[in-house]
């Protein structure tokens, strides 16, 4: 089975912040950091080279693959933002109606800047995700 790519490792969470060109983006992603922070209780660390992630969580799927992921995490993107959700939970479409303008894939949010969405959703959003992973991997931090 093939190795996975996205793991924690020993770079910095600020130099990846400070290499960030876009004031606004810093400062989104430094107020995403700070959001996830409160609702993980955890710090922030580097999952390869572009994903700050909170916490961490032991998957195994039916397949027989399994590794380890962040409970919680986000990314900046040429485009925008990328906010990593667990792919389903309850409440996950009501919220994903109520958000402002972003685009959803199978487990990750994309909005272009914190200003177009309602804050209070995705704070919902975010915390239903890792409720969602600490339901289904009990033992999770």
């Amino acid at each position: 089975m093939a190795e996975t790519k996205t793991k924690p490792t020993r770079a910095s969470v600020s130099r990846y912040y400070a290499a960030i060109a876009d004031d606004v983006r810093r400062q989104d992603c430094k107020a995403l950091a700070k959001l996830l922070g409160k609702i993980t209780k955890a710090k922030p660390k580097m999952w390869g080279p572009s994903i700050v992630g909170f916490g961490k969580y032991h998957y195994k799927y039916e397949s027989g693959h399994e590794g380890d992921m962040c409970i919680a995490g986000f990314s900046s993107r040429k485009s925008g933002l990328t906010i990593y959700l667990f792919p389903v939970f309850p409440g996950r479409e009501t919220l994903l109606k109520k958000l402002g303008k972003h685009k959803m894939g199978k487990a990750c949010l994309y909005i272009r800047k914190l200003e177009d969405v309602d804050n209070d959703v995705i704070e919902k959003l975010i915390a239903g995700s890792i409720a969602e992973v600490r339901r289904r991997y009990p033992g999770s931090p």
